[in-house]
């Protein structure tokens, strides 16, 4: 086959791949995924995007220069073989390329979703020196869902059993991650989930036109498949405890995650209608309200609702709550645009939905009606001052107060660890904040035979450095469980 002079008109065999010059492959341009219009997907909670076709997968993947130091290869938490799996991927043989990916990710249709790629792995791409990079994340979802619909999965298999069993607490990104490399490695696994659902985060934080539930349920189908045990609605920490779990198993996992709301205690944050954004999500995903009646548990009808926060969690609020019927969404951001935490893509999509960003803007009191509702927030105007310690220009009070009508407020301004299992665990030694304290590299804590990885350790965090530790977790586990030897680790409790 000869290869036209513009990549573009390229006319792919079914199988195999065009040879082409690194300028022809950096001609061709980054191939966009399609979406709902904005119109219409804030009337309804289905996937927002439609994910790439064949062709502009294998066009993405004919982009990527397949360099020999794999620079977006080190911007990945969990090491995905990402030059090899293109390579496939541009060839047309798309089982071989998700059988890469599974070697390193057991989620890939997660992150493929919500893994915030243009930080970290399409961040070092050799393409966005000179131009946009290889869009890494959608090629990563495309193959995740050819296979799914396709009726069958890389199957995880192990070399041999080794006999050893291991018990992994929380059901979410890290704890699936390290179950899926543990049974790899010829372990028995148990996980023991407090919610009646698998998941963790990725069923009761990330909203359906997100992240939707059946791409989740699928993905743990998987590890059960593979032998990974499952049990839901059991709280470690009250009803078992860590050390009756090290009589029945040979090394422990923590992986519980932060779910515990944060408030900005101020006046007026105890009235009816302001939610903390967990409660707020997990009522519309894991509990389903926004399909009440048919669903269980209802939700508030709001017309007006102030969503505080700039993170991923507060755009999934403030999107939420548009869906849901609000005729007002207001974003309310102490800081500007550009410190925003939030995925761009996020940003994007709520300002193409509809939300009314309030921008420098804090709340200093919430006020209610005679019934105990709230219906006004005070905010005052913020400027920015000199960068503070996360490097972003710290917002100074100005004294200009706005008083905003509203009926619901959701507060999302970050999560605290898990607090159950440090507290019914005297060997498990905590920060001044309650995040467990582990061994970077390894997640060993300061007991004999438990690991600990994931937002319980790090903080709220994204799903993919989450994941990253329950591989890291996963390797040292292994370790001890092959020779038998504990080291001490070592820890900064800084």
């Amino acid at each position: 086959m000869t290869t036209p002079a513009n990549p573009i008109d390229i006319d792919l065999p079914e199988h195999g791949a065009p040879a082409l010059t690194p300028k022809q492959r950096m001609a061709i341009p980054r191939q966009s995924m399609p979406e709902q219009a904005p119109e219409v997907r804030a009337t309804n909670f289905d996937e927002v995007n439609f994910g790439l076709t064949p062709l502009a997968a294998r066009l993405e993947a004919l982009r990527c220069l397949n360099c020999k130091n794999q620079p977006c290869r080190d911007g990945c938490p969990v090491m995905v073989r990402i030059p090899q799996f293109m390579t496939k991927v541009a060839e047309g043989d798309f089982a071989a390329a998700i059988r890469i990916i599974k070697g390193d990710n057991a989620l890939p249709a997660v992150t493929g979703r919500v893994c915030p790629q243009e930080v970290q792995c399409e961040k070092l791409c050799t393409l966005g020196k000179k131009g946009e990079s290889v869009a890494i994340g959608r090629v990563e979802r495309f193959l995740a869902d050819w296979e799914r619909t396709q009726g069958s999965s890389a199957i995880i298999e192990a070399p041999q059993k080794t006999h050893k069993k291991v018990a992994i607490v929380g059901a979410g990104p890290a704890g699936l991650t390290a179950a899926a490399d543990l049974v790899r490695m010829g372990h028995e696994v148990d996980i023991y989930e407090a919610l009646h659902r698998p998941g963790g985060v990725l069923v009761y934080g990330i909203p359906e036109f997100r992240l939707p539930k059946a791409i989740v349920d699928a993905e743990v189908k998987a590890l059960e498949k593979a032998g990974v045990r499952i049990h839901t609605s059991v709280v470690i920490g009250q009803t078992i405890g860590v050390d009756e779990l090290l009589e029945t198993h040979d090394a422990l996992f923590v992986a519980t995650g932060a779910g515990l709301p944060t408030f900005m205690n101020l006046p007026g944050e105890n009235l009816n209608g302001v939610y903390s954004a967990n409660e707020y999500l997990t009522r519309v995903n894991l509990m389903r309200a926004y399909q009440f009646p048919f669903a269980d548990t209802p939700i508030a009808k709001s017309k007006r609702v102030a969503v505080v926060g700039g993170g991923n969690v507060a755009m999934d609020a403030a999107r939420t709550a548009k869906r849901l019927g609000a005729e007002h969404v207001y974003l309310v951001y102490r800081r500007a645009r550009a410190e925003m935490p939030a995925r761009v893509e996020e940003i994007h999509h709520a300002e193409e939905e509809g939300i009314e960003f309030m921008l420098l803007h804090n709340p200093i009191a919430y006020e209610g009606d005679e019934s105990g509702r709230v219906r006004q927030a005070k905010l005052e105007a913020m400027a920015l001052g000199e960068p503070d310690a996360s490097g972003r220009r710290r917002p100074m009070p100005t004294g200009e107060i706005v008083e905003l009508p509203v009926d619901t407020v959701v507060v999302a301004i970050g999560n605290g660890p898990n607090p159950l299992v440090p507290r019914t665990t005297p060997g498990i030694k905590t920060k001044r904040r309650g995040n467990i304290l582990a061994e970077e590299g390894t997640g060993k804590t300061t007991m004999k035979g438990v690991w600990a990885g994931g937002d319980i350790v790090l903080g709220a965090a994204t799903v993919i450095l989450a994941m990253g530790a329950g591989r890291a977790a996963a390797r040292s586990i292994d370790d001890y469980l092959t020779t038998g030897v504990w080291t001490e680790p070592v820890i900064a409790e800084s």
